[in-house]
Parts: structure tokens; sequence; C-alpha cells
């Protein structure tokens, strides 16, 4: 798709990887931006227009498709990451509220805008996914749980939508340089601008898996080259974290 004179929504717009997309639209050509957010005052770029969505609120996302009837890229961004392991005291409750953004608020946007894309041409429609879409990382493995169904929705998605020409686009990176990339790590992270720009290459592409960063690249082989390396691996990193927890205690 040429993104010259086209019209976008990106959620969770506000800061970190959904203001980069927003940004990376519009220099891409974008004749308007909606900028999805659950406080709509803390999108502060003048050039996009600011719309309240809450992705977990089925009256906020059927507002949104009212007004914003004239879109033909969607790219849901909004994401929840908790960090939380499997059998955490509280992982019940964290998956539980991870999902309803990382999937349900996904799904609802899809569902609720796949109407407008089909009246306005196809259009396009991005997920922000996650290179733990293929894998579980221990230490955080209830998003992870979040990010498999979430690529699972993307998927089906993309066969339905396909005879009213909707692309259906699965972006995947390692861990992003934002606020909630910092809650898992402080190591080297991805730039959001790298994230957003090799996905408007998708777009223009029409390319339905965008490999984003050289973490996604060297994950995707891995898991698809030798998945049980992969599984074992993650166990070595889990053993190794109580060994180091015991020594402490």
């Amino acid at each position: 798709m040429d993104i010259r004179g086209k019209i976008a929504l990106v959620t969770g717009a506000n800061r970190g990887l959904g203001r980069a997309f927003a940004e990376a639209l519009l220099e891409a050509g974008a004749t308007k931006v909606y900028a999805g957010a659950r406080d709509p005052s803390a999108v502060i770029d003048p050039r996009v227009t600011p719309i309240h969505v809450d992705v977990t609120s089925s009256r906020d996302i059927a507002a949104a498709a009212a007004t914003c009837t004239d879109i033909e890229i969607l790219i849901n961004n909004a994401g929840a990451m908790l960090a939380t392991p499997v059998l955490a005291e509280n992982s019940e409750d964290v998956l539980r509220r991870e999902m309803e953004v990382n999937v349900f608020g996904m799904l609802a946007m899809s569902r609720a805008f796949a109407p407008v894309l089909a009246r306005n041409g196809g259009g396009v429609l991005v997920n922000m996914l996650s290179v733990v879409s293929w894998y579980v990382y221990p230490f955080n493995s209830t998003y992870c749980a979040t990010k498999h169904a979430a690529l699972a929705v993307t998927d089906g998605l993309r066969i339905q939508l396909k005879a009213q020409g909707t692309i259906v686009i699965g972006v995947y990176a390692g861990l992003i340089d934002t606020e909630m990339g910092a809650t898992l790590s402080s190591g080297p992270k991805t730039s959001p601008r790298q994230v957003a720009e090799k996905t408007i290459q998708g777009i223009r592409s029409g390319i339905e898996h965008v490999v984003a960063d050289d973490s996604a690249t060297s994950l995707w082989q891995a898991t698809r080259q030798d998945l049980i390396k992969m599984h074992a691996d993650m166990q070595a990193r889990w053993d190794q974290h109580l060994v180091a927890t015991r020594v402490q205690v």
C-alpha cells in the first residue's frame, strides 16, 4: 500500500512505540492519523488527532469506530506487560489483565474496524505482536501466553479478511526501548523508531510478517530450526535463576 494520502488509527499512541508509529505514518505521507489513548490529553503531537480509546471498553471502541469512519490503516499497538511468571501468586489476575488488552482488546478493535476498512477499499490491519509469540520466556510467561493467543487471532483475521481485500500484518520485535520494555530488562533494546520504520516498509510491501529487529530475526530462525533447543535454553535460564535466588537467601 502507498501510505501517501491515507488515513490511519494507532492505539496506545500517546507514548513509546505508539507515538513512533504515528510519527512514521505522517512522515510516510499519511494525511491524517488518529492517536488513540485512554487519556487523549497525553497526546502532545499537534499533527495528530487525539481520540479517546480504551481498548478494554466496548463503548469506547464503538464510539471510535463511529468517529473514525475514514481510516484505511489500523495499528493495534496498545499493550500491557506485567512481567510475571506463570506460577506467581497473582498470576491469574495478571494474565486476565494482560489478556484484556493484548488479546480481547486487539480482537475487539479488529472486529469493530473490519467493516470500516472494507468500506474504504480493504486497507491494512497491523497487530503489534512480539518475539514471545513463538516461545515462552519464563520470567514473563503470562505475557507470552497473551502473545501466543494474539498471534493465533492475527492469523485467523488474515484468513477471514482476505476476501474483503484487507492485508493483515503481524509485527515482531524483541525488547523495545520504551517504559514497558524497561520493566523487564535494563539491557540493550531496539528503538521504537526502528520498529515503526520496519512496519512502514511492511505496509508498503504488503509483507504479512514484519521481523523488526535483530533479536526477532535470530529468534525467528531459532524457533524454526530447533525449538527443542530453545525450550532447553529457557529451562536453563530459569534453573540458574533458582540457584541464584537460593544463594542470596
